[in-house]
């Protein structure tokens, strides 16, 4: 497989291309780089025609398998609707955080991909770390059809089972696309008929980052107001990582989200493993997926 390492949103550490590059090639696969991925232009790894371009040349490659973002930052918002999207329905995109804004667009045309760790921890981590075994796996398999993913109970899950396709991933950059073509939820693949919604449900799944308890609570009541709550058949909360409790708001970060959704009944998954920590499993996303929650804990089917 031919891996293209590319950094689309925020600059970073070159050693960091360099190991990451390493252990892909240790697996045996081609790694090559896009033109700037290790400048930097500010907070950005290169200006928005720099970075565009890089992301528009790995998708426009026919010798490119997959294309591995760097890392997050921010950035995407400024070109994402810009990119010729069309010849990703043959490559896997990897990455997370900022590049949930990319991994929307793809919903938009029911193209697979994976939210996943990125050059900092394929550096990093260990050869047993699980993110990174895991990580191998999807790269060797290249279909999300045959995977599946579980986690431990969690004392604020709701249980019971469901099908749908999963989408979304960082809750900020979620909230930023509202009211835009990416927004959420996507109910189903570009062109597929109107008058059969019900094909294509979507469990929603969220993580984030560094952000106040009064701010989860913001961007989760603006996904109930705007009815995006009411819509979903499932929902997957991954890691919520130094975002911490207020006690003013009388209620912990993890019981904010809970209570957001306690008017609907599907199934809810809390402390997914996912998001801005070392043990993030790799989740295929615009993928179709059982989702089963009960007392011995949860347990992701692609189908």
């Amino acid at each position: 497989m031919h891996i293209r390492i590319v950094s689309p949103s925020g600059a970073i550490n070159p050693a960091y291309i360099d190991g990451a590059a390493a252990r892909l090639r240790s697996w045996g696969h081609e790694v090559s780089e896009s033109a700037h991925c290790r400048g930097q232009y500010g907070r950005f790894s290169g200006t928005v025609d720099e970075r565009m371009g890089d992301l528009q040349q790995a998708i426009d490659d026919p010798a490119v398998d997959a294309i591995l973002c760097s890392r997050g930052g921010y950035g995407l918002a400024q070109y994402v609707d810009k990119l010729d999207l069309a010849l990703l329905s043959q490559k896997i995109v990897i990455g997370f955080s900022d590049i949930t804004a990319l991994h929307n667009a793809l919903g938009i045309f029911g193209y697979p991909s994976v939210h996943g760790i990125m050059a900092k921890h394929i550096t990093e981590l260990n050869d047993s770390s699980e993110a990174l075994m895991r990580l191998r796996q999807v790269l060797q398999m290249r279909t999300q059809s045959g995977y599946s993913l579980e986690c431990e109970p969690h004392r604020f899950n709701r249980t019971g089972s469901t099908r749908g396709i999963i989408r979304g991933g960082n809750l900020s950059v979620l909230y930023g696309l509202r009211g835009t073509a990416y927004d959420l939820p996507i109910d189903r693949p570009f062109g597929m008929p109107f008058e059969q919604p019900d094909l294509f449900p979507t469990i929603l799944f969220i993580e984030d980052i560094g952000e106040r308890a009064y701010h989860i609570d913001r961007m989760m009541q603006s996904l109930r107001i705007g009815g995006i709550l009411e819509r979903i058949s499932g929902l997957i909360v991954g890691q919520l990582t130094n975002c911490d409790d207020d006690p003013l708001m009388n209620a912990s970060t993890q019981e904010i989200i809970a209570q957001a959704v306690s008017p609907y009944s599907y199934p809810v998954c809390f402390n997914f493993p996912a998001g801005h920590v070392a043990h993030n499993l790799p989740l295929w996303l615009n993928c179709m997926a059982n989702l089963t929650v009960d007392e011995a804990g949860v347990r992701i089917e692609y189908l």
